[in-house]
């Protein structure tokens, strides 16, 4: 045996981590409900949740100027680059999308929102 089996030897035998000695956590008994008692629970949960959020006036104020005069050449630009896309994919050649078109709607209706919005945040 050599000096280095020594020493790792002793360097094991310090390190208390070295092996996990755990128990398993003691199962406890489920009780079992009927499928439509679950079912009850989960719609009246998720009923309470819908009631406690408020709405986000944001998503309102966007999608109502989506459709202003405001932003309708980037709608209309948007609306047009779908219609091409659609078609081609139709035909089988999509090199297309229309992200930059999307982005360009999008921005627009956040700049039209954003006044509308802080005017209703308190």
């Amino acid at each position: 045996m050599g000096i280095w089996d020594t020493i790792t030897d002793l360097v094991e035998a310090a390190k208390p981590w070295t092996t996990a000695e755990a128990e398993a956590p003691a199962e406890e008994p489920q009780e079992e409900e009927q499928p439509e008692e679950k079912e009850e629970e989960e719609e009246e949960e998720e009923e309470e949740e819908d009631e406690d959020e408020p709405k986000d006036p944001k998503e309102q104020f966007e999608e109502e100027c989506k459709n202003s005069k405001q932003c309708l050449p980037a709608k209309h630009h948007y609306d047009e680059c779908v219609e091409r896309v659609t078609n081609a994919s139709n035909d089988g050649e999509t090199d297309e999308d229309c992200v930059e078109e999307f982005f360009h709607l999008v921005h627009c209706a956040s700049q039209c929102a954003a006044p509308k919005l802080w005017s209703v945040l308190k």
